[in-house]
Protein backbone atom coordinates (compact mmCIF):
# COMPACT_ATOMS: atom_id res chain seq x y z
CA UNK A 1 0.00 0.00 0.00
CA UNK A 2 1.33 3.65 -0.70
CA UNK A 3 1.81 5.80 1.81
CA UNK A 4 1.87 9.23 1.33
CA UNK A 5 3.59 12.34 3.17
CA UNK A 6 3.31 15.93 2.86
CA UNK A 7 6.47 18.09 4.29
CA UNK A 8 5.77 22.12 4.93
CA UNK A 9 8.77 23.62 3.83
CA UNK A 10 11.34 20.86 1.93
CA UNK A 11 14.36 23.58 0.71
CA UNK A 12 15.25 24.38 4.08
CA UNK A 13 18.47 23.05 5.97
CA UNK A 14 16.72 19.63 6.83
CA UNK A 15 14.30 19.70 3.81
CA UNK A 16 15.97 17.19 1.69
CA UNK A 17 17.15 14.76 4.34
CA UNK A 18 13.68 14.49 5.42
CA UNK A 19 12.43 13.77 1.65
CA UNK A 20 15.10 11.72 1.11
CA UNK A 21 14.48 9.68 4.49
CA UNK A 22 10.76 9.91 3.66
CA UNK A 23 11.13 8.12 0.03
CA UNK A 24 13.49 5.40 1.29
CA UNK A 25 11.12 4.83 3.83
CA UNK A 26 8.37 4.36 1.08
CA UNK A 27 6.92 6.94 0.82
CA UNK A 28 5.40 9.05 -1.79
CA UNK A 29 6.16 12.94 -0.86
CA UNK A 30 4.87 16.28 -1.57
CA UNK A 31 6.89 19.38 -0.28
CA UNK A 32 4.70 22.32 -0.11
CA UNK A 33 6.54 25.95 -0.24
CA UNK A 34 6.30 29.05 -1.59
CA UNK A 35 8.65 28.54 -4.81
CA UNK A 36 11.39 30.56 -4.29
CA UNK A 37 14.27 28.38 -5.17
CA UNK A 38 14.58 25.00 -5.51
CA UNK A 39 17.30 22.13 -4.08
CA UNK A 40 19.05 19.47 -6.59
CA UNK A 41 19.33 17.39 -3.98
CA UNK A 42 15.32 16.75 -4.27
CA UNK A 43 14.53 14.13 -6.90
CA UNK A 44 12.31 15.68 -9.70
CA UNK A 45 9.62 12.99 -9.10
CA UNK A 46 8.56 14.60 -5.97
CA UNK A 47 5.69 16.74 -5.85
CA UNK A 48 5.63 20.62 -5.31
CA UNK A 49 3.13 22.65 -4.03
CA UNK A 50 3.98 26.33 -4.73
CA UNK A 51 1.73 28.15 -2.19
CA UNK A 52 2.27 30.76 0.59
CA UNK A 53 2.24 28.26 4.05
CA UNK A 54 2.11 31.56 6.25
CA UNK A 55 -1.24 32.39 4.97
CA UNK A 56 -4.43 30.10 5.83
CA UNK A 57 -6.52 30.80 2.80
CA UNK A 58 -3.55 29.74 0.57
CA UNK A 59 -3.11 26.72 2.36
CA UNK A 60 -6.88 26.01 1.87
CA UNK A 61 -6.90 26.05 -1.79
CA UNK A 62 -3.87 24.29 -2.33
CA UNK A 63 -5.17 21.34 -0.07
CA UNK A 64 -8.26 21.49 -0.14
CA UNK A 65 -8.96 17.71 -1.92
CA UNK A 66 -6.06 16.72 -0.42
CA UNK A 67 -5.74 13.95 2.27
CA UNK A 68 -1.84 12.47 3.96
CA UNK A 69 -0.82 9.57 5.98
CA UNK A 70 2.00 11.95 7.34
CA UNK A 71 2.30 15.54 7.03
CA UNK A 72 5.57 17.10 8.31
CA UNK A 73 5.33 21.26 9.44
CA UNK A 74 8.76 22.24 9.60
CA UNK A 75 7.74 25.87 8.33
CA UNK A 76 4.98 28.69 7.48
CA UNK A 77 2.46 29.56 10.05
CA UNK A 78 2.09 26.44 11.73
CA UNK A 79 -1.12 27.14 14.08
CA UNK A 80 -2.91 27.53 10.67
CA UNK A 81 -0.74 24.39 9.46
CA UNK A 82 -2.62 22.43 12.20
CA UNK A 83 -5.94 23.79 11.68
CA UNK A 84 -5.93 23.47 7.67
CA UNK A 85 -4.79 19.73 8.60
CA UNK A 86 -7.74 18.78 10.85
CA UNK A 87 -9.24 15.46 8.99
CA UNK A 88 -6.34 15.77 6.27
CA UNK A 89 -3.10 13.42 7.86
CA UNK A 90 -3.42 10.65 10.18
CA UNK A 91 0.34 11.86 11.74
CA UNK A 92 1.31 15.10 12.18
CA UNK A 93 4.79 16.26 13.20
CA UNK A 94 5.55 19.50 13.58
CA UNK A 95 8.78 21.76 15.21
CA UNK A 96 9.26 25.04 16.80
CA UNK A 97 12.00 26.45 18.61
CA UNK A 98 13.89 27.14 22.01
CA UNK A 99 12.92 30.94 22.27
CA UNK A 100 9.41 29.09 24.05
CA UNK A 101 11.90 28.57 26.93
CA UNK A 102 11.41 31.15 29.71
CA UNK A 103 14.64 33.39 29.72
CA UNK A 104 15.95 31.94 26.06
CA UNK A 105 15.28 35.46 24.12
CA UNK A 106 15.29 37.52 27.86
CA UNK A 107 18.34 35.75 29.78
CA UNK A 108 17.71 38.86 32.43
CA UNK A 109 14.59 36.26 33.29
CA UNK A 110 16.77 33.69 34.60
CA UNK A 111 16.86 32.81 38.46
CA UNK A 112 20.42 31.68 38.61
CA UNK A 113 21.56 34.64 35.61
CA UNK A 114 20.27 33.13 32.65
CA UNK A 115 18.78 29.66 31.94
CA UNK A 116 19.30 26.42 33.72
CA UNK A 117 22.33 23.87 32.29
CA UNK A 118 20.52 21.98 30.68
CA UNK A 119 17.62 23.06 29.28
CA UNK A 120 14.49 20.31 30.27
CA UNK A 121 11.20 20.14 28.01
CA UNK A 122 9.35 20.74 31.49
CA UNK A 123 11.20 24.06 31.87
CA UNK A 124 9.52 27.13 32.31
CA UNK A 125 7.95 28.75 29.49
CA UNK A 126 7.63 32.30 27.85
CA UNK A 127 3.70 33.41 30.10
CA UNK A 128 3.58 36.83 28.59
CA UNK A 129 4.12 38.74 26.25
CA UNK A 130 5.59 41.60 28.61
CA UNK A 131 8.33 38.88 29.05
CA UNK A 132 9.26 38.06 25.73
CA UNK A 133 6.73 38.63 23.07
CA UNK A 134 8.57 36.09 20.58
CA UNK A 135 8.73 33.16 22.71
CA UNK A 136 5.24 33.71 24.26
CA UNK A 137 3.75 33.56 20.47
CA UNK A 138 5.82 30.17 20.17
CA UNK A 139 4.64 29.23 23.48
CA UNK A 140 1.26 29.78 22.85
CA UNK A 141 1.96 27.85 18.92
CA UNK A 142 2.41 25.04 21.14
CA UNK A 143 -0.01 24.24 22.57
CA UNK A 144 -2.64 25.91 20.39
CA UNK A 145 -1.14 22.73 17.83
CA UNK A 146 -2.01 20.28 20.57
CA UNK A 147 -5.55 21.47 20.76
CA UNK A 148 -5.86 21.20 16.97
CA UNK A 149 -3.82 17.74 16.64
CA UNK A 150 -4.09 16.31 19.81
CA UNK A 151 -1.83 13.10 18.87
CA UNK A 152 1.05 15.36 17.27
CA UNK A 153 4.79 15.38 17.91
CA UNK A 154 6.33 18.45 18.39
CA UNK A 155 10.12 19.14 18.44
CA UNK A 156 11.85 22.38 19.91
CA UNK A 157 14.68 23.17 17.45
CA UNK A 158 17.90 24.61 18.23
CA UNK A 159 19.90 27.13 15.74
CA UNK A 160 20.30 24.76 12.60
CA UNK A 161 23.49 24.51 10.57
CA UNK A 162 25.11 22.98 7.40
CA UNK A 163 23.92 23.68 3.85
CA UNK A 164 20.86 26.15 2.93
CA UNK A 165 20.74 27.37 6.96
CA UNK A 166 19.33 30.48 7.65
CA UNK A 167 21.16 31.91 10.28
CA UNK A 168 24.81 30.93 8.99
CA UNK A 169 27.09 31.58 11.90
CA UNK A 170 29.80 29.53 11.02
CA UNK A 171 30.00 32.14 8.59
CA UNK A 172 31.16 35.02 11.02
CA UNK A 173 34.26 32.65 11.29
CA UNK A 174 34.36 31.70 7.86
CA UNK A 175 34.40 35.38 6.24
CA UNK A 176 36.97 36.84 8.51
CA UNK A 177 39.73 33.76 7.78
CA UNK A 178 38.80 33.94 4.27
CA UNK A 179 39.74 37.89 4.92
CA UNK A 180 42.82 37.09 6.39
CA UNK A 181 41.64 37.52 9.80
CA UNK A 182 43.99 35.62 12.08
CA UNK A 183 42.59 37.08 15.35
CA UNK A 184 38.97 36.75 16.82
CA UNK A 185 37.80 38.80 19.96
CA UNK A 186 35.46 35.99 22.44
CA UNK A 187 33.51 37.38 25.15
CA UNK A 188 34.84 35.23 27.92
CA UNK A 189 37.02 33.20 26.27
CA UNK A 190 34.54 31.39 24.39
CA UNK A 191 33.19 29.47 26.77
CA UNK A 192 29.52 29.40 26.23
CA UNK A 193 27.83 26.63 26.02
CA UNK A 194 25.02 27.00 23.08
CA UNK A 195 23.25 23.76 21.74
CA UNK A 196 23.25 23.60 17.23
CA UNK A 197 21.67 20.98 15.86
CA UNK A 198 23.67 19.79 12.44
CA UNK A 199 20.56 20.05 9.61
CA UNK A 200 21.32 15.86 8.37
CA UNK A 201 20.99 15.05 12.86
CA UNK A 202 18.06 17.39 12.94
CA UNK A 203 16.53 15.62 9.85
CA UNK A 204 17.11 12.01 11.23
CA UNK A 205 15.24 12.93 14.58
CA UNK A 206 12.10 13.78 12.65
CA UNK A 207 12.25 10.92 10.89
CA UNK A 208 12.95 8.73 14.07
CA UNK A 209 9.43 10.20 15.39
CA UNK A 210 7.94 8.74 11.71
CA UNK A 211 9.29 5.56 12.86
CA UNK A 212 7.98 5.51 16.07
CA UNK A 213 4.42 6.42 16.17
CA UNK A 214 3.17 5.02 18.99
CA UNK A 215 6.44 6.53 21.35
CA UNK A 216 6.41 9.57 20.19
CA UNK A 217 2.53 10.10 19.78
CA UNK A 218 1.71 13.67 22.05
CA UNK A 219 5.09 14.37 22.63
CA UNK A 220 7.48 17.50 22.70
CA UNK A 221 11.27 16.94 22.40
CA UNK A 222 14.43 19.02 22.88
CA UNK A 223 16.83 18.09 19.62
CA UNK A 224 20.54 19.18 19.03
CA UNK A 225 23.67 17.44 18.28
CA UNK A 226 24.69 14.86 21.15
CA UNK A 227 28.03 16.74 21.90
CA UNK A 228 27.70 20.74 22.14
CA UNK A 229 30.73 22.92 21.52
CA UNK A 230 31.75 25.85 23.39
CA UNK A 231 32.32 29.15 20.81
CA UNK A 232 36.07 28.42 21.68
CA UNK A 233 36.07 24.70 20.18
CA UNK A 234 34.19 26.00 17.37
CA UNK A 235 36.49 28.85 16.60
CA UNK A 236 39.33 26.05 16.64
CA UNK A 237 38.03 23.54 14.68
CA UNK A 238 36.99 25.80 11.82
CA UNK A 239 40.26 27.44 11.99
CA UNK A 240 42.29 23.95 11.77
CA UNK A 241 39.56 22.87 8.74
CA UNK A 242 40.67 26.19 6.76
CA UNK A 243 44.51 25.86 8.00
CA UNK A 244 44.58 29.15 10.08
CA UNK A 245 47.13 30.14 12.68
CA UNK A 246 44.17 31.35 15.49
CA UNK A 247 45.00 33.87 18.40
CA UNK A 248 41.61 34.07 20.47
CA UNK A 249 41.55 37.50 22.38
CA UNK A 250 39.56 36.57 25.80
CA UNK A 251 38.04 39.89 26.63
CA UNK A 252 35.39 40.16 29.38
CA UNK A 253 32.00 40.13 27.70
CA UNK A 254 30.74 43.29 29.52
CA UNK A 255 33.66 45.61 27.56
CA UNK A 256 32.84 44.40 23.93
CA UNK A 257 30.13 44.72 21.40
CA UNK A 258 31.50 43.57 18.74
CA UNK A 259 31.38 39.98 19.16
CA UNK A 260 27.25 40.12 19.84
CA UNK A 261 26.57 38.31 16.39
CA UNK A 262 28.54 35.32 17.84
CA UNK A 263 27.01 35.46 21.40
CA UNK A 264 23.79 35.72 19.66
CA UNK A 265 22.26 36.81 22.98
CA UNK A 266 23.27 39.57 25.88
CA UNK A 267 25.15 37.21 28.46
CA UNK A 268 27.68 34.96 28.21
CA UNK A 269 25.33 32.73 29.76
CA UNK A 270 24.78 29.11 28.70
CA UNK A 271 21.59 28.28 26.00
CA UNK A 272 22.18 23.95 26.58
CA UNK A 273 18.92 21.69 25.65
CA UNK A 274 18.58 18.55 27.49
CA UNK A 275 18.33 15.98 24.34
CA UNK A 276 17.69 13.07 26.97
CA UNK A 277 14.00 12.32 26.51
CA UNK A 278 14.59 11.63 22.49
CA UNK A 279 17.93 9.69 23.16
CA UNK A 280 16.25 7.00 25.41
CA UNK A 281 12.79 7.04 23.70
CA UNK A 282 13.05 7.32 19.95
CA UNK A 283 17.39 6.09 20.62
CA UNK A 284 18.46 9.51 18.78
CA UNK A 285 22.17 9.65 18.27
CA UNK A 286 24.09 12.27 15.83
CA UNK A 287 24.48 10.86 12.43
CA UNK A 288 26.88 13.03 11.54
CA UNK A 289 29.61 14.33 14.95
CA UNK A 290 29.83 18.09 15.28
CA UNK A 291 33.35 18.25 14.43
CA UNK A 292 32.61 16.60 11.04
CA UNK A 293 29.37 19.02 10.14
CA UNK A 294 31.28 22.01 11.25
CA UNK A 295 33.89 21.10 8.17
CA UNK A 296 30.95 20.19 6.13
CA UNK A 297 28.89 23.48 6.73
CA UNK A 298 32.68 25.30 6.47
CA UNK A 299 33.44 23.92 2.86
CA UNK A 300 29.73 24.79 1.43
CA UNK A 301 29.66 28.09 2.64
CA UNK A 302 32.93 28.35 0.78
CA UNK A 303 31.72 27.45 -2.09
CA UNK A 304 28.35 29.14 -1.73
CA UNK A 305 29.38 32.52 0.43
CA UNK A 306 26.65 34.73 1.54
CA UNK A 307 25.94 38.11 -0.86
CA UNK A 308 27.48 40.44 1.01
CA UNK A 309 25.05 42.47 2.56
CA UNK A 310 22.13 40.41 1.91
CA UNK A 311 19.70 38.49 3.13
CA UNK A 312 21.74 35.92 5.59
CA UNK A 313 24.93 38.91 6.51
CA UNK A 314 21.31 40.77 7.50
CA UNK A 315 20.15 38.24 9.52
CA UNK A 316 23.25 38.14 11.68
CA UNK A 317 24.05 41.65 12.36
CA UNK A 318 27.77 41.27 11.77
CA UNK A 319 29.34 44.83 10.23
CA UNK A 320 32.89 43.31 9.60
CA UNK A 321 34.51 46.20 10.98
CA UNK A 322 37.90 45.30 11.33
CA UNK A 323 39.22 48.31 11.90
CA UNK A 324 36.90 48.65 15.30
CA UNK A 325 37.94 45.56 16.51
CA UNK A 326 42.06 45.99 15.63
CA UNK A 327 41.32 49.06 18.05
CA UNK A 328 39.46 47.29 20.60
CA UNK A 329 42.41 44.48 20.36
CA UNK A 330 45.18 47.15 20.90
CA UNK A 331 43.49 48.48 23.89
CA UNK A 332 42.47 45.24 25.60
CA UNK A 333 46.43 44.25 25.22
CA UNK A 334 47.57 47.86 26.38
CA UNK A 335 45.24 47.80 29.84
CA UNK A 336 46.26 44.51 30.40
CA UNK A 337 50.01 45.23 30.08
CA UNK A 338 49.89 48.03 32.80
CA UNK A 339 48.30 45.39 35.18
CA UNK A 340 50.58 45.27 38.25
CA UNK A 341 52.29 42.10 39.09
CA UNK A 342 50.69 40.53 42.10
CA UNK A 343 52.63 39.38 44.86
CA UNK A 344 51.38 36.72 47.34
CA UNK A 345 52.41 35.59 50.61
CA UNK A 346 51.84 32.01 49.21
CA UNK A 347 51.00 30.63 45.56
CA UNK A 348 47.75 29.92 45.16
CA UNK A 349 46.52 26.12 44.19
CA UNK A 350 43.76 24.47 42.37
CA UNK A 351 43.19 22.59 45.77
CA UNK A 352 45.14 19.36 47.10
CA UNK A 353 42.21 16.74 45.16
CA UNK A 354 43.82 18.25 41.33
CA UNK A 355 46.73 16.55 40.11
CA UNK A 356 46.56 18.32 36.45
CA UNK A 357 49.09 20.44 34.60
CA UNK A 358 50.45 22.82 37.50
CA UNK A 359 48.49 20.89 40.20
CA UNK A 360 49.77 18.61 42.49
CA UNK A 361 52.68 16.80 42.54
CA UNK A 362 53.28 13.40 42.61
CA UNK A 363 54.24 12.01 45.67
CA UNK A 364 57.05 9.72 43.87
CA UNK A 365 59.97 10.86 41.91
CA UNK A 366 59.07 7.86 39.56
CA UNK A 367 56.36 6.59 38.18
CA UNK A 368 55.02 3.31 39.57
CA UNK A 369 52.28 0.94 38.88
Amino acid sequence: MTKNALLIGGTGPTGHHIVNGLLHRGYTVSILHRGGHEVDEIPPWVEHIHTDPYDETCLIEALSNRKFELCIANYGRLRAIAKVMQGKCQRFISAGGGPAYRGYMNPGLGEYHGLSVPIYENAALVSSPEEDEKGYRIARTEKAVFELQPEACHFRFPYIYGAYQLVPREWLFVKRFLDGRRQIILPDGGLTLHSFGYAENIAHAILLAVDNPKISKGKIYNVADDEVLSLRQVAHIIAQHMNVELEIINIPWELTTLANPLMMQPLSSHRMQDTSAIRHELGYSDKVKPAEALARTVDWLIANPPQPGGMEEMVLEDPFDYAAEDEMIRAWKQLTAKLPAMTMKQQAGYGMHYSGPGGRARSQSEFSE
